[in-house]
């Protein structure tokens, strides 16, 4: 079958959070480009995601701030409980701690909503094209050839991978890789209308994961409709020897989580009842990757979690993948759809994510509460600061943004990627 008589500069495979990010960011930079997406429609999956300030200095400048405020919670305060409920630190977050942006708490379907709606609005309906699943990827000297299940081929002058943690294109690229590494912790989701609670716009992490960790926060405001009650997305995680199907859709039971996350009920909040009142409870390992040492092959590199799959730890995953296509696009901007565009991006992106993705695995921002649960033995305290000094808990929290990209010096006065 032959290929489309039009061929876009970028072929972007996967139309997800990167994927459309990139295509709106390259749209911007009067690049021409294609999403080609496997899933032949468009559903509403997964619960919360928080967006950092870096990730909303990007959507900003891409013209979304509005839009996407209007479908979350803007976050003034991530606090750190124990699993007795004592309050260990509170972390002021996006303009309530000085940042130019916002951190917004958002479903992710909402958010994918936004960046779907302005993809079609901005380069037209046919810029998304679903149904295409890629089966194999071939390039020459000159343009990358993308090859789908339905028969159908394309040609670019670059291909970008952007099909997640199980990416076929990363696939073909490494094929003895092998499954994502568990990390001997199972995560159970869900999401619920549910009281507000810490002035609704609050973040909580409580406990640790050989108990019970939970992270819960807003993503929708209440209406009518729900009796007032925002939307309010939970994550508890457990260690287990085991890891549950690694399937963003997989179901979970609560006879799973139980008796773990039992009995958890602050003066604030009912953790225990919340969860129990969840109708549909999502679970699935919590994995990642080795950083690779190379993106880039010629014509084709990788962006987001098919490059650098991380642990959900610290909120960033989908604002590296936000920042990867902002940065990739500025290189394409100035050096061309070309495989020297491509190394420019790796060169700069690849050192940094692995950076992100390492210390996700060993000091990431709820280390504060290995910390606290290490050195109380798991018992309520009497004085935190007998424990732990509070200048160790921030530097834990100030060496997290500066890894990850989004300390507040350094995102306020560095240049505009695009």
């Amino acid at each position: 079958m032959s290929a489309p008589t039009s061929s876009p500069d970028v072929l972007i495979v996967g139309g997800g959070i990167g994927g459309l990010t990139l295509a709106l960011s390259c749209h911007q930079a009067g690049i021409s480009c294609r999403v080609f997406e496997a899933a032949p429609e468009i559903h509403p999956l997964g619960v919360g995601i928080n967006l950092l300030p870096h990730a909303m200095r990007e959507l900003s400048e891409l013209g979304l701030a509005d839009r996407l405020a209007a479908h979350a919670i803007e976050t003034r305060t991530l606090a750190y409980y124990s699993r007795h409920g004592q309050p260990i630190i509170s972390d002021a977050r996006g303009r309530y701690a000085g940042y130019d942006w916002p951190q917004l708490s958002i479903h992710r379907a909402d958010l994918h909503r936004v960046l779907l709606d302005a993809t079609r609005e901005r380069l037209g309906e046919d810029a998304v094209r679903l149904g295409h699943k890629v089966t194999r990827l071939d390039q020459n000297a000159t343009r990358a050839t993308l090859h789908f299940d339905n028969g159908h081929f394309t040609h670019g002058k670059v291909a970008i991978a952007c099909d997640g943690i199980h990416s076929a294109v990363r696939r073909q690229l490494f094929p003895d890789e092998g499954p994502p590494k568990y990390s001997g912790v199972n995560m159970w989701r869900g999401a619920v209308h549910w009281p507000p609670f810490l002035g609704g716009d609050t973040m909580i992490s409580t406990g640790w994961m050989t108990v019970g960790k939970t992270v819960i926060y807003p993503v929708r405001r209440g209406a009518p409709e729900t009796g007032g009650k925002p939307l309010i997305n939970w994550v508890a995680e457990l260690e287990r020897p085991e890891a549950v199907r690694q399937d963003w859709t997989g179901r979970g039971r609560l006879e799973d989580m139980m008796p773990a996350f039992a009995g958890l009920k602050f003066d604030f909040l009912d953790i225990t009842g919340m969860i129990e009142a969840t109708a549909e409870i999502l679970e699935y390992p919590m994995v990642d990757r080795d950083p690779l040492e190379r993106w880039s092959f010629g014509r084709i590199t990788l962006l987001g979690d098919a490059a650098h799959p991380m642990y959900p730890r610290g909120s960033n995953g989908a604002g590296q993948a936000i920042v990867d296509a902002r940065f990739l696009t500025g290189r394409i901007k100035t050096l061309g759809a070309t495989p020297a565009a491509l190394t420019a991006y790796e060169a700069v992106r690849n050192p940094a994510t692995s950076k992100v993705v390492l210390t996700n695995r060993t000091d990431p921002p709820d280390a504060i509460l290995r910390e606290v649960w290490n050195r109380s033995g798991g018992k309520r305290f009497d004085r935190l600061e007998e424990l732990i000094p509070m200048a160790e808990l921030e530097a834990i929290l100030e060496r997290y943004k500066k890894i990850s990209g989004f300390d507040r010096e350094t995102l306020r006065t560095r240049p505009s990627f695009v």
